[in-house]
């Protein structure tokens, strides 16, 4: 077995990750979140990284923590992990005084990069992990929940109010005093379904103190259920999720074809319902849309009530630009820049928020005063503003293209295998990179029906999972698609 060597220094280490970090992101974003970060000290197999402002902190957890674990994974082994320590300079300029949440010197530590298979025996003492001794009572589990991610900081408008007040009733009557259960959640990424997600827990936990809540990704879901199979703790991993009140369960459709930890999940999910336990699950699609999952469990998504949060309007997004910047520390701006960055930016409440924390982050480093040009120059230079939809037409041409097939021959009613595949995969790059419904995607290629789409979808993703020449097609198109 692999050791680490602790002959390594922090500063060594951290080279390390950079150089590997370097190669899997853009040269701006490199330089932009990377490059100011310095490493501290490296004990007890902690990497202790400074970061600028918590600003940093939260947008390397936001957007790179994936590629952050691999780099800590390889160079300190599976038990490295990664602590952040926030500075914050008090001299701010004239003009643009900042109140940032952490102190000097004060150390904000990052949730566990790896979950530990510990169990802890302690009776009021926080369960950091889904594996405990089967009949504990009265635990204390570590929920998750982002504190700021509370309803009084959601902001409300015509694009989400009614996720919004069916969530809101979800924490204030759950499990079997709710009629929404499941309550599922489904948005394009970036427009508060996340948020949503913790504001229920939240409100739960302030209301219900007594209940256990969990907030879990899917894809921890996932690899917790991995590695209870491998060190041979599964019951104690099923009997942990069947006692928790409010479990809420994000990114839903990182399941998608994983046939085993559905059916693991199946049964959690009806222990839960059954026993009048409330269930909170997100997607980026309607449940009616998920592809890869067994009927059985789609049925259940769609017991409850299913709510999509839209695209945010002008006012919303600078509503939602003003309570950033008062929950941040109330800092001094032009207005013109909020203005700007609401009628610039049209993609999603992520990118606007995260284009917002670039200028801050700048302004703080450089000492600069945020002004409108400050704001257009990190605008043009971060964030891709488009309003141009990508069209079943357009990837009809893309991939017949690609497989040197002609549209009409991909329409036609031919059963040859190879048009067959090339019209498989017409219909899932559609499904994927368009807001067309089944039944219009399969009209555009040769008049098939609903059932025919989503059959294609599936046989699509099970040769991407086994056909690794097949999938590196996939991935030349995805590229093409795309730009």
């Amino acid at each position: 077995m692999e050791r680490f060597d602790m002959s390594k220094d922090c500063h060594g280490v951290w080279e390390n990750c950079l150089n590997v970090i370097k190669d899997n992101i853009q040269a701006d974003s490199f330089n932009q979140w990377f490059k100011p970060i310095k490493a501290l000290k490296l004990e007890n197999n902690i990497l202790t990284i400074q970061v600028p402002s918590t600003f940093y902190y939260e947008w390397l957890e936001e957007h790179y923590i994936d590629i952050l674990r691999k780099v800590i994974k390889r160079e300190l082994g599976a038990d490295g992990k990664l602590e952040y320590i926030v500075i914050v300079d008090s001299g701010a300029t004239k003009g643009n005084s900042m109140t940032f949440p952490a102190t000097n010197n004060k150390e904000v530590k990052n949730p566990s990069i790896y979950m530990p298979i510990d169990i802890n025996h302690g009776h009021n003492e926080v369960v950091p992990n889904p594996f405990i001794i089967p009949g504990l009572r009265k635990i204390k589990v570590n929920s998750q929940l982002v504190e700021r991610f509370s309803f009084e900081n959601f902001v409300e408008g015509s694009c989400n109010r009614f996720a919004r007040s069916a969530a809101y009733a979800v924490a204030t009557k759950p499990g079997g005093g709710s009629q929404y259960n499941p309550l599922f959640i489904y948005s394009e990424v970036g427009l508060g379904k996340t948020h949503l997600m913790h504001a229920i827990g939240l409100k739960v936990k302030e209301i219900f103190p007594d209940k256990t809540v969990l907030y879990v990704t899917a894809e921890q879901f996932l690899q917790q259920y991995v590695e209870s199979v491998k060190v041979g703790n599964f019951n104690d991993f099923v009997n942990f999720y069947q006692m928790i009140d409010l479990l809420l369960v994000d990114d839903i459709e990182t399941l998608s074809g994983k046939e085993k930890t559905q059916d693991t999940f199946f049964h959690i999910f009806n222990h839960l319902h059954q026993t009048g336990k409330q269930l909170v699950i997100s997607s980026d699609k309607a449940p009616i849309d998920l592809i890869g999952f067994e009927q059985r469990l789609l049925s259940r998504f769609k017991w409850g009530l299913s709510v999509d949060l839209q695209t945010p309007d002008y006012e919303t997004k600078v509503a939602i630009l003003k309570r950033r910047i008062y929950i941040d520390g109330n800092m001094d701006y032009p207005e013109e820049v909020i203005e700007y960055m609401a009628s610039s930016i049209n993609s999603n409440i992520r990118e606007l928020e995260g284009a917002w924390n670039a200028i801050v982050a700048q302004a703080c480093l450089n000492k600069k005063e945020i002004t409108l040009d400050l704001a257009k120059q990190i605008v043009d230079k971060y964030v891709k503003v488009t309003t141009k939809e990508i069209t079943i037409e357009q990837i009809q041409k893309i991939v017949c293209d690609h497989f040197g097939l002609t549209i009409e021959a991909c329409n036609s009613s031919s059963r040859r295998r190879e048009i067959v595949q090339v019209r498989q995969l017409v219909m899932y790059c559609a499904k994927l990179h368009t807001k067309s419904s089944l039944a219009s995607i399969g009209r555009y290629c040769g008049n098939k029906d609903h059932a025919t789409v989503l059959h294609a979808c599936k046989t699509i993703n099970n040769l991407i999972d086994i056909d690794k020449h097949f999938r590196a097609q996939v991935e030349q198109i995805e590229h093409k698609i795309k730009s």
